[in-house]
């Protein structure tokens, strides 16, 4: 019991030293290794045109030789056709990007 509270004293001094973005890059290396189940919804005013679903990460798209962040994110998830959150037969897995301009998405954690 001793050794497990001078662990966690330990982590949380080591984290307490972490700037915010130090603490963002951890915490989203434990969310990658131990997965998420993420859900995409695309809106067309207040209409949901468009559901992805079992995404483990939107990722802010960079350049190759710059490495500026542009203007998009874009991620891999099931095309859920009929917006009932779960995987059926014919919804595959595909490739999405979406607009931080001009695209109304939100982006949660499947609670089903």
């Amino acid at each position: 019991m001793r050794q497990l509270f001078i662990g966690l004293l330990a982590a949380l001094i080591f984290l307490g030293g972490c700037t915010q973005e130090t603490q963002n890059v951890i915490g989203r290396s434990i969310q990658n290794w131990t997965g998420t189940d993420g859900v995409l919804d695309v809106y067309a005013g207040e209409k949901l045109v468009k559901r992805f679903i079992e995404i483990d990460k939107l990722t802010t798209a960079h350049g190759t030789n710059d490495g500026v962040a542009r203007a998009y994110r874009y991620g891999y998830g099931i095309d859920d056709k009929n917006f009932n959150l779960k995987a059926d037969k014919g919804e595959k897995k595909v490739y999405f990007e979406i607009s931080d301009y001009s695209t109304s998405y939100v982006f949660y954690e499947n609670s089903k």
